[in-house]
């Protein structure tokens, strides 16, 4: 497991032979099977998790039980309640494990331990969170203005190979539009 994040880390930073023994020998490594959550709702995250293998997704259930999906975190990318783990406080969200996953994670403590002795991971960090940054609100400005057609053409681009590894209402929760209108604008694309 940590294999692959060794491998994605040094692809993404300036990072030594020592940088990454310090990084194995924080991390923990965790198997999860289908559907089994890493956090659920009203839990303290503890954890900045890399997925090494598999498919993660974060979501919410609203009031009248519907899953409305924040977050899909296929190979190769971080999931986490960044608010919960800076915070210590409940967490809103959920997030589980859409396919059997590989995880490594680190604690909150172990991170900025990190941090304080790899600098460049720490730059790393700032501009993924940046990245994260611009990239909620690019979604959000889509949500607000967009329309289904374009949503989905968005979601395409950005997430591309995750159309044919989760079922369709979870894309239609993701874009925020019901399965019947996910479907029409799937078989409009198909016949072009």
């Amino acid at each position: 497991m940590f294999a692959e994040f060794e491998k994605y880390i040094r692809a993404q930073a300036k990072i030594t032979d020592e940088d990454v023994k310090l990084m194995r020998d924080t991390a923990i490594v965790k198997t999860l099977r289908r559907k089994e959550f890493l956090l659920r709702e009203g839990e303290v995250c503890r954890y900045k998790t890399f997925v090494s293998k598999g498919f993660m997704r974060t979501f919410r259930i609203s009031n009248d039980g519907t899953e409305h999906i924040l977050q899909f975190s296929p190979e190769n990318s971080w999931t986490t309640d960044p608010e919960s783990l800076e915070h210590q406080t409940p967490s809103s969200n959920n997030i589980i494990a859409s396919e059997p996953s590989e995880l490594v994670m680190w604690t909150k403590n172990d991170f900025n331990y990190l941090f304080e002795k790899i600098p460049n991971l720490k730059d790393y960090s700032q501009k993924l969170i940046t990245r994260n940054l611009y990239l909620t609100r690019q979604r959000m400005f889509t949500a607000i203005s967009a329309t289904a057609e374009e949503k989905y053409d968005e979601f395409i681009q950005m997430y591309p190979g995750i159309i044919s590894r989760v079922p369709l209402h979870m894309v239609a929760s993701f874009l925020g539009v019901s399965r019947e209108t996910l479907s029409r604008i799937r078989h409009v694309q198909v016949k072009q």
